[in-house]
């Protein structure tokens, strides 16, 4: 394996980053986190899940997926189990993550729902391809898994989103969307979610809190502002805090940690949930980083939101 493969690549410049460097960053990065070296810090995989990637043709490309299912049980038991609940996953990092680095979590869920888990590894953003394209992704990997749901082996009527950061962001639209075309969801559950690209997007009490504590997140939201929404672009579309109607969505859990520049998208969503009647607990971590479900060798906090997003999900998709 090449030097990157273990070695993480010092954070570049944002403010001054090229498109060739974030590239070559973006390449570097994703390999780290798919690496058995991140491991110490993203967790070892549930052995009772098995994991690999499939290839889905959607209108006009191709798309890797991520797919976690509950591995056989060893009693006899033999092939892939049927009638199981869907959870559609999208990873975190506008514009550099990888379906990988979210193993820790996805491959618990699998194993102790139990159930499919899908996680998308959409389009990042980047010069060319802003964050409709992501959008998009999300919206249409979880069509297709329903549309093909005898082929996935899963049970079409209890289906749920998960996303995270960004991810958190494109599962909310898919929610919004999802209620728009008469699918039925059961449940969305949206962790230290992006939900403001808009020119407010820093007009939020915890990101001049947080700016550049305990790490810089100004100058990465400036950033994917930047990419997200070509000039001229609707930043308040791909926004769900702008959404015009939140009533009737699927019961929502969103996660939020406090130590977080983030933390108060987060809560104004979970506001605006509740103000328009969709049901929404909204649950907080003490102390918690951004992204810290995915960062269990350092976040001492993202054991118990594992178990919370689990014991929601099991009551919601249940049979």
């Amino acid at each position: 394996m090449s030097r990157t493969t273990h070695t993480r690549p010092p954070e570049p410049d944002f403010e001054a980053i090229t498109a060739e460097e974030l590239r070559d960053y973006r390449e570097a990065e994703n390999r780290w986190r798919a690496s058995g070296a991140a491991r110490a810090v993203l967790g070892e995989p549930d052995p009772g899940a098995a994991i690999g990637w499939q290839q889905l043709a959607l209108p006009g490309r191709e798309l890797p997926v991520r797919v976690y299912r509950p591995a056989p049980a060893g009693d006899g038991e033999t092939g892939s189990r049927v009638g199981l609940p869907l959870v559609v996953h999208v990873h975190g990092g506008g514009f550099v993550g990888t379906a990988a680095q979210c193993d820790w979590t996805n491959s618990h869920l699998a194993a102790h729902l139990p159930a499919l888990v899908v996680s998308v590894e959409h389009r990042l953003l980047a010069s060319g391809s802003p964050l409709a394209n992501a959008v998009d992704d999300g919206w249409e990997v979880l069509r297709h898994v329903l549309r093909h749901a005898a082929q996935w082996g899963v049970d079409p009527t209890r289906t749920a989103v998960f996303g995270e950061s960004c991810g958190a962001l494109i599962s909310a639209l898919a929610a919004i969307r999802a209620r728009e075309a008469g699918l039925e969801l059961r449940a969305q559950v949206l962790v230290n979610p992006v939900t403001d690209v808009t020119g407010t997007m820093e007009d939020h009490p915890s990101v001049a809190e947080h700016a550049y504590s305990p790490t810089p997140a100004l100058p990465l939201l400036r950033f994917l502002q930047r990419l997200a929404v070509p000039q001229g672009g609707d930043a308040r579309a791909l926004s769900p805090l702008y959404a015009d109607d939140l009533g009737g969505l699927a019961p929502a859990l969103v996660v939020v940690p406090t130590r977080d520049a983030l933390a108060d998208h987060g809560r104004r969503y979970a506001e605006r949930l509740r103000a328009a009647g969709t049901p929404v607990t909204l649950s907080e971590y003490r102390g918690a980083r951004h992204a810290f479900l995915t960062l269990p060798g350092l976040e001492p906090r993202a054991e118990a939101a594992r178990a919370d997003i689990l014991r929601f999900l099991r009551a919601a998709l249940a049979e």
